[in-house]
C-alpha cells in the first residue's frame, strides 16, 4: 500500500499513454489519493482531449476531493510507436531523463504545477522524438533520493551513469540495472521509499 503509480494505457493503434505519479504522504492514504486520481486521468482520457486539458481537469477533480495539504506529482505522456514521438506534461514530477544515442542528456521538464494544490492551473504539453537507440526514463523519488552510509545521495547523477553504462541492454534490463545500483548504493540505515520506474528504448 503506497503512492507511487505507473500504467500503460492503450489509447488507439500505435498510441499508448504512459504515466508515472507520486502522492504525498503514506499508507491507506496515499494510495486512496492515487486511486482517485487514476480514476479521474482514465475518464479524462476515454474524452479525448488534448494532454495539457487532461492534466487541467484531473487537477480540478483532485483540488475538489482532496485537502490542502495533499497533492500529487504525476508525468503523463503518448507515445506514437510509428512516429516515434513522445507527446508528454510533467505536473511538478521528477524530471525524466532523456538519453540520446549521442550522450546528450534532455529533461523532461515541460508542463505545470503539482496536481490538486490550486484550481484552474494551466499546463503545457511538450514533444520529443525518438531516434533509434534513444532511452528515457521515468522515475519516483525513491529511485533517486537514496543515501549511502556516508550521507551521500545516488541523485540524477547516478540515474545518467547507470544510463550511460548499460544504453546496449534493453529496456528491461536497463531497469533491472538502475534497482540493483540503487540498492547497492543504500546504506545499512537507509530507508527505502517506493522505487517505480518506467523504461522506454527505440530499438536500434
Amino acid at each position: 500500500v503506497g503512492g507511487d503509480y505507473f500504467d500503460f494505457i492503450q489509447i488507439a493503434e500505435g498510441q499508448t499513454g504512459i504515466v508515472i505519479g507520486d502522492v504525498a504522504g503514506k499508507g491507506i492514504p496515499a494510495s486512496l489519493i492515487m486511486a482517485s486520481f487514476r480514476a479521474s486521468l482514465l475518464a479524462e482520457i476515454r474524452n479525448n482531449y488534448s494532454i495539457a486539458s487532461i492534466c487541467r481537469k484531473v487537477n480540478n477533480l483532485l483540488h475538489e476531493s482532496i485537502s490542502s495539504d495533499n497533492f500529487v506529482t504525476a508525468v503523463y505522456g503518448v507515445l506514437n510507436s510509428h512516429a516515434h514521438v513522445f507527446t508528454y506534461a510533467n505536473c511538478g514530477h521528477n524530471l525524466p531523463v532523456l538519453l540520446r544515442k549521442n550522450g546528450e542528456i534532455l529533461y523532461l521538464k515541460e508542463g505545470g504545477q503539482l496536481l490538486g494544490v490550486s484550481e484552474d492551473a494551466l499546463y503545457r504539453e511538450d514533444a520529443v522524438h525518438l531516434d533509434p537507440g534513444d532511452i528515457f526514463v521515468m522515475y519516483t523519488d525513491g529511485v533517486t533520493e537514496v543515501f549511502d552510509d556516508e550521507g551521500r545521495e545516488f541523485d540524477l547523477d547516478g540515474l545518467i551513469g547507470v544510463m550511460k553504462a548499460n544504453r546496449h541492454l534493453s529496456a528491461a534490463q536497463i531497469q533491472q540495472a538502475i534497482h540493483k545500483a540503487v540498492s547497492d548504493f543504500a546504506g545499512q540505515q537507509h530507508v527505502f521509499d517506493d522505487v517505480t520506474m518506467v523504461v522506454v528504448k527505440r530499438r536500434e
